[in-house]
């Protein structure tokens, strides 16, 4: 039994449907209240038991704006797999997958940090659902297509950002 098959068959009853793929990875559409369990039927009864990257992709003006892809790598059985959801620009989420994948919590994180996409339920050793390139309080997300690329003082906001961490390390190491 073929991967396509294989997963197909598995993700019948979520309704799946396969989608084209250039390099011929098998693909498939889901709906974005199905995403965990599809994560689950994928690791659980397909033997997928890694994550490889969380991403996302602006379709803007297009509603539903954002189109979320994961991909899967199955060792057992040397093959790969992609799902994609497609979420709403107004206040975009999905929930996580980190418990199921812990690796993917990062792919997460950075996905809300350039995209604004919340993961509802990730938690991190980071402390939940923060920024990861850019810094705290950071009004923007820099990946999307509506990003302002004029008017923006981000020199001026990093150099504050390190500024606070700095004195915050110097703060916490000042006994030593």
């Amino acid at each position: 039994m073929s991967t396509l098959e294989r997963v197909q068959s598995a993700l019948a009853a979520i309704g799946a449907k396969p989608l084209a793929s250039r390099e011929g990875t098998p693909f498939f559409s889901i709906e974005p209240a199905h995403v965990r369990e599809a994560c689950r039927i994928l690791r659980d009864v397909c033997g997928f038991e890694t994550n490889t990257f969380v991403t996302a992709i602006d379709h803007f003006p297009a509603e539903p704006r954002f189109e979320l892809v994961w991909q899967f790598l199955s060792v057992q059985h040397n093959d790969r797999v992609r799902l994609s959801a497609r979420v709403s620009g107004e206040q975009p989420h999905v929930d996580t997958i980190g418990d199921l994948f812990p690796g993917t919590q990062y792919s997460e994180r950075e996905c809300f940090d350039m995209f604004g996409i919340v993961f509802d339920g990730h938690q991190s050793h980071a402390g939940g659902l923060k920024r990861l390139l850019m810094p705290e309080g950071y009004d923007h997300f820099p990946l999307r297509k509506d990003f302002p690329h004029q008017g923006i003082e981000p020199d001026k906001l990093y150099n504050a950002w390190f500024k606070q961490r700095f004195e915050r390390h110097e703060a916490e190491h000042a006994d030593v």
